[in-house]
């Protein structure tokens, strides 16, 4: 039997940046065997700043931009933290995430936006927008320009390229009516050559826009930046492109800077930390000081890979990387048209724009699609069934997804002896075993997953919500946990970095809850598996899944969605925003939901695995109810109902619909949602008709989208699906 390898190293990026992207895409198509990788970006997304001139402009859509992260780390087998860097701890090696435990690192590499905010002038950080970050630029700005007022005016701080590149792009996306200035302390367009510099004015003569040259702006305020001379520049919207500086926390790591900047040797290694490496803008040259541009970024990418190759491994020497001292620079001059600048030549026209074009496409063709890298093949002779199990080629799900059908584990279920001790009042078949305590009761529940991300924090996390799911429905307060991990084989240092950063996501969770972690197990596996075992105490009486009467109205906590996002984020087509939005969404906990509806609810569960119809049903099983639901007011995650339509679904969504045979509905991809399976998901109340509106509106106060998705009648267990 072949074994597989443990993980011994970890490697952990900081930023998305291109040279990043760039090794990410070549770590996915021959990675690094033992090597645990590990990316950290505040987004799922990083924007291409190549384009972002022509979006401005209106030729390329906002998604155009942006490079995903997501996918990039599924490809490269990376996990992915999403969260922002705020620190090196160089003696420990580790790297400091806002609102997270610190990452440990063998090795660590830097390719962080720069920012060209200015907060040494006066009003900038109130009324005016840098256009680095480009994220948050390119929200700002797309938000101005689908609503402008008449007559728009746009300041510009900074004519060199990027300054005047935006300053065009403007205003061909506003029309000839816009006013759009220009405002430059020195000579405009300084770092660019003579017949460059020559295109690029008449370009912005052509386009009406203003250029002040020699007075620089003294402060910004509401409506207008004021210059030195006393003159006042109205305007709509104000950008910010003069300046380029580093992320300010690098400043306390250690590390030698150039201007706040990483200085890096001619192998792209800080000259401080031989285990740090950075690339792109964040980067200096020691060796070879240039201008901060893209092109760099992307050549720099190969030779950061066989570097860290080298260091990780111990074998190979360390590729010395030689930037170009000329490179040619396409700047975008607005209608269609571009600007070269290489060598002083005045190349000028349509045609360079198109050339432009096809560069970026092709750059984030890179990126969308990944390529396709082979599966292996199965071995020949296999027994039957083998193919169709391994579901033609489809991954196994993760989280709830991969738990057995409702139907298999009734089935299971039913040679279940019944509870002979009188302590045990309920045994299987509600959300938890109801146990006598005292003169109140105690419930008892387990939940495990597999693992669905590699982030073993969030992991932790949303396992401990999703497990605290059965003790929230039966409204109990919860109150001890133990917990039970499989770890994959691994490095004995790397067991006890992962484990830490699971019992830390668990224990906020439980804390926060009001329960104690107690202890557990941990075994050494195949894959990454967390579970909890937990206790709840009630009062009196838990809330069951039996007492819903007819006229209950059916309120739902969270939206639905999370097992065909994570089924299609496997398959890499689950957009990364989608995928950071369901993350958030199972992390949210549902104490407080929970407090709200208990003291009403007639009958309460929480929508797992067996999907909303699944649990639904079961909550008519136990009560001899009917229901009617209405889709149309079932809460979606966004991208939800585009990914089924696009046909994914978990690998638990046939064994799911089967509860359609007990149904009446139209099917659709949005229906399809009601077998899809969740982990973490909402809870499913039936309450009274005449108070769901107050706990309707006592959960939005606390911030939950809830919402009332359908009601209870007289009946057989039916479901009958309108809208």
């Amino acid at each position: 039997m072949q074994q597989p390898i443990p993980l011994t190293r970890d490697i952990v990026f900081v930023g998305g940046g291109h040279a990043h992207a760039l090794v990410l895409r070549m770590w996915g198509m021959k990675p690094i065997p033992g090597v645990r990788l590990t990316l950290v970006s505040p987004e799922p997304t990083a924007a291409y700043s190549g384009m972002l001139p022509g979006h401005v402009a209106g030729h390329y859509p906002r998604e155009a931009l942006q490079i995903d992260l997501v996918k990039l780390a599924r490809f490269a087998g990376a996990r992915l933290v999403l969260g922002r860097a705020t620190g090196i701890d160089r003696q420990a090696r580790r790297v400091m995430v806002e609102g997270r435990p610190s990452l440990a690192y063998d090795l660590l590499s830097v390719d962080i936006g720069i920012s060209s905010d200015m907060p040494a002038l006066p009003g900038f950080a109130e009324h005016a927008v840098p256009a680095k970050p480009l994220d948050a630029f390119a929200d700002r700005w797309g938000a101005f320009a689908a609503a402008p007022p008449a007559n728009a005016s746009v300041a510009v701080i900074g004519a060199g390229v990027a300054g005047v590149e935006l300053a065009l792009a403007a205003a061909q996306r506003l029309g000839q009516d816009a006013r759009i200035t220009l405002i430059e302390g020195g000579s405009a367009l300084a770092a660019v050559g003579r017949g460059a510099r020559a295109a690029l004015l008449r370009h912005i003569a052509r386009a009406g826009v203003t250029l002040i040259e020699g007075c620089p702006a003294a402060a910004v305020q509401a409506g207008g930046v004021r210059l030195a001379d006393g003159r006042l520049v109205g305007a709509d919207f104000i950008l910010g492109a003069a300046a380029t500086r580093a992320q300010g926390w690098l400043a306390d790591t250690g590390l030698a800077l150039h201007d706040g900047f990483v200085i890096v040797d001619e192998y792209l290694r800080s000259v401080t930390d031989p285990a740090i490496f950075a690339a792109g803008d964040i980067a200096h040259l020691a060796h070879a000081p240039r201008p901060k541009a893209g092109v760099f970024a992307v050549r720099e990418a190969p030779i950061l890979l066989a570097n860290l190759a080298a260091a990780v491994t111990g074998k190979g020497r360390l590729r010395p990387y030689h930037p170009q001292r000329d490179y040619l620079k396409l700047v975008s001059a607005g209608a269609g048209r571009a600007v070269a600048d290489k060598w002083g030549l005045p190349l000028d026209g349509k045609w360079l724009w198109r050339w432009k074009d096809g560069i970026d496409r092709k750059f984030m063709a890179r990126f969308d699609p990944l390529p396709a890298m082979p599966r292996p093949a199965l071995p020949e002779p296999v027994a039957a069934g083998v193919a169709e199990e391994l579901g033609r080629g489809k991954p196994m799900c993760g989280g709830c997804g991969a738990k057995v059908g409702r139907a298999d584990l009734a089935a299971a279920l039913a040679e279940l002896p019944q509870p002979r001790r009188g302590d045990v009042i309920w045994g299987a078949g509600d959300d938890a075993a109801v146990l006598r305590h005292g003169t109140g009761t105690q419930v008892l529940t387990t939940d495990h997953v597999r693992a669905f991300t590699e982030d073993p924090w969030i992991l932790a996390r949303i396992t401990a919500v999703h497990a605290l799911g059965d003790i929230w429905s039966m409204g109990a307060r919860p109150q001890a946990a133990l917990v039970q991990v499989i770890l994959p084989r691994m490095a004995p240092r790397l067991q006890s970095e992962t484990l830490r950063e699971i019992m830390a996501g668990a224990a906020e969770v439980f804390a926060a809850e009001g329960a104690d972690v107690v202890g557990g197990h941990t075994s050494l596996g195949a894959e990454l598996t967390l579970g909890y075992t937990v206790t709840g105490l009630c009062d009196g009486a838990p809330v069951t899944q039996s007492g819903a009467r007819p006229g209950d109205l059916l309120i739902l906590t969270k939206p639905v969605g999370t097992g065909v996002i994570l089924a299609a984020e496997m398959a890499l087509a689950a957009p990364g925003a989608a995928v950071a939005q369901a993350l958030r969404s199972m992390s949210r906990p549902q104490g407080a939901a929970a407090a709200v509806l208990a003291p009403v609810a007639h009958a309460m569960t929480d929508v797992t695995g067996f999907g909303l119809a699944g649990h639904l049903l079961g909550m008519l099983d136990a009560s001899g109810l009917a229901a009617t639901l209405d889709l149309a007011a079932m809460p979606i995650l966004p991208g939800a109902e585009d990914l089924s339509a696009s046909g994914h679904g978990s690998t638990l969504l046939p064994a799911n619909r089967q509860s359609m045979s007990r149904m009446l509905l139209t099917e659709s991809p949005r229906a399809d949602l009601l077998f899809d399976p969740q982990t973490a998901g909402g809870l499913l109340a039936a309450v009274p008709e005449g108070q769901a509106a107050d706990v309707l509106a006592r959960l939005a106060d606390l911030g939950e989208g809830a919402a009332i998705i359908g009601g209870l009648e007289e009946g057989k267990p039916f479901i009958t699906v309108e809208g």
